[in-house]
């Protein structure tokens, strides 16, 4: 696996952006089991959480409820690390920037960035990046675009944001730069100097999931490409880039083995981690390929699903 680090200064934040993506609908909680099903290899004691944000920890809302802000806290106080692994920008961190412990790390961008969060908001400091080449990137506005006409991109930076002129607005951000797609990748183009974490794309009419094969199928091999948003927005990393690859080094580089992370998460971008950890839960409004790749089941983010199962494994310790 190639690995590319750099030190990236910090970076600004936009108080404005509370979400990369809007949601899924949560379902009633009538619809939903009160309790969880465990998953995983019982016996083995946790010393990791690597738990996705949105649709997951936060709730509907964007906030962290107390009872998980005490779950999170208490799960420090035992020893057990705690991992924010998200598909957010660094500068969009702020929802949870105050409810971190210990080494304080979070991987953002789907994989593509480890970022120490310490500073706080607009003093983000990023540890590890890991790049998508220009060439790659290219290669996937073209091959996608091919195969679903009308698809619209938008890039993502270390320090910026820039987006195509037809691009819906979706992050309630106002972009950098507006450009074609190939002028804001070209060598030496807008931003050269700055690592790209990935590419946004958006289609106006097909199905999420739909869109999600038909990219695969046209530039898997050049590209990693999921969704976390209900819409046709598809997130464009470089190769082998994932939650789960990059939690992964994280986990080597600590000694820490996959059988001791419990991860948790609710969307295909999950699907990776929620499939490598040793134990691993979807949420009760999670997508079906969550669903399918965890090894376990818990409530719905608005039911502090993250929180029932960190009580629980924290009961089960000697």
């Amino acid at each position: 696996m190639r690995t590319l680090a750099r030190s990236c200064g910090h970076i600004g934040d936009n108080d404005a952006v509370t979400s990369a993506t809007r949601q899924p609908e949560t379902p009633a909680s009538s619809q939903l089991s009160t309790s969880f099903e465990p998953g995983g290899t019982p016996g083995v004691p946790p010393r990791l959480i690597a738990t996705d944000l949105d649709g997951t920890l936060l709730r509907d809302d964007k906030s962290v409820s107390p009872r998980t802000i005490a779950a999170l806290a208490a799960a420090e106080e035992a020893g057990i690390e705690v991992f924010f692994v998200t598909g957010r920008p660094a500068r969009w961190m702020d929802v949870v920037s105050d409810h971190v412990h210990g080494h304080g790390l979070a991987i953002c961008g789907n994989g593509a960035a480890v970022v120490d969060l310490h500073g706080g908001p607009g003093t983000h400091r990023f540890v590890k990046v890991r790049e998508l080449a220009r060439e790659n990137a290219l290669d996937a506005v073209r091959l996608v675009r091919e195969a679903a006409p009308g698809t619209m991109f938008a890039v993502e930076q270390t320090y910026g944001f820039h987006q195509e002129p037809a691009y819906p607005k979706l992050h309630m951000e106002v972009p950098d730069v507006l450009a074609p797609a190939e002028e804001l990748l070209a060598p030496g183009g807008v931003g050269s100097e700055q690592p790209i974490l990935k590419i946004l794309a958006h289609h106006p009419t097909l199905a999420p999931d739909a869109f999600l094969a038909v990219a695969r199928l046209a530039a898997g091999a050049h590209v990693s490409i999921t969704r976390s948003s209900p819409s046709a927005l598809l997130e464009i990393s470089g190769p082998d880039v994932s939650k789960a690859s990059t939690l992964a080094l994280c986990c080597a580089e600590r000694g820490i083995s996959q059988e001791e992370v419990v991860a948790f998460g609710d969307m295909p971008n999950d699907v990776e981690m929620l499939t490598w950890a040793g134990r691993s839960y979807a949420m009760g409004n999670a997508h079906p390929a969550a669903i399918a790749a965890a090894s376990g089941r818990t409530v719905a983010n608005d039911e502090d699903g993250v929180a029932v199962v960190i009580e629980r494994l924290l009961g089960e310790r000697p």
